[in-house]
Parts: structure tokens; C-alpha cells; sequence
């Protein structure tokens, strides 16, 4: 059965990390039977990792705050996730079916796809982030 998405339960999700306005600062989408869904949403990164588990795939969307003494700005991320139980096919599915993630998480600075927890380190998506943001006045220091 081909996979579908919930695209406006999805963009509303998508919508809310994306709002300055509110502290949230991930979303998770996640498979029900054969249709992306939108999972949860919360305003601590290690919320979000803790649902990164083994048995599980899934599309976060995250924004991390990055930026030096002359500016702070707000940075997005798409991570797919998948965890190492997860079986050969549903693998495989997962980078066609991110075609349909993206059709409504069109902003983003950087994209990753993660097997290993230790990759999700706040940190190193926060260095990532940075490198793919342009001009860094802090560069000096590093």
C-alpha cells in the first residue's frame, strides 16, 4: 500500500515550530498503518530524542537556536530517524516516502538522517546548523 500524508495535520504541526511566537521547538511525524501523521510537539529537545527509540522511524522537524555575539537567529531542521530495528524494506521506503514530508517542511537549513542517538547530540546539530549559516563572527574563537 503506498504511503500517504496528513498534510494539513502535518502543516499545522510544521506551523507551530516555525512561530516565533510560541516556544515550541520540534515536531515528530511518525507512520500510522500506511499514513504520515503528526506525533507530538514540545519545547525540550531531549523530549524529542527520547522518541527516538530503536523500534521506531520518523521524521522531526526542529528548530535550534544558533548564532554569535553579533546575532542570534533561529535555525530548522529536518532528521529522519531511524532506528536500528527497523527492518530492510521499511528502510528503504523511508527516503521515497520523505518526498512526501517534504512537500510541507519546505524550510529547512540542513537535513540529516540519524541511526545513532549519539548523532542527535543537541550540540553537533547546533555546529551543523551553524556551519550551513552563513557568516559566524564568532569563527575567531573556535
Amino acid at each position: 500500500m503506498a504511503t500517504r500524508i496528513d498534510k494539513e495535520a502535518c502543516r499545522e504541526a510544521y506551523n507551530l515550530v516555525r512561530d516565533d511566537n510560541t516556544d515550541i521547538c520540534w515536531a515528530t511525524f511518525v507512520y500510522v498503518d500506511s499514513t504520515i501523521v503528526p506525533a507530538g510537539h514540545g519545547t525540550d529537545y531531549e523530549e524529542f530524542k527520547s522518541q527516538c527509540t530503536d523500534d521506531v522511524r520518523l521524521f522531526g522537524f526542529v528548530r535550534i537556536q544558533t548564532g554569535d555575539a553579533m546575532s542570534k537567529r533561529a535555525k530548522f531542521t529536518l532528521i529522519t530517524w531511524i532506528g536500528e530495528n527497523i527492518s530492510g524494506l521499511q528502510r528503504a521506503k523511508i527516503s521515497t516516502d520523505k518526498t512526501l514530508v517534504k512537500d510541507v517542511i519546505q524550510n529547512f537549513a540542513k537535513e540529516f538522517t540519524v541511526s545513532d542517538i549519539k548523532e542527535l547530540d543537541e550540540d553537533h546539530i547546533r555546529k551543523e546548523l551553524k556551519k550551513a549559516g552563513g557568516a559566524n563572527y564568532d569563527a575567531q574563537a573556535e
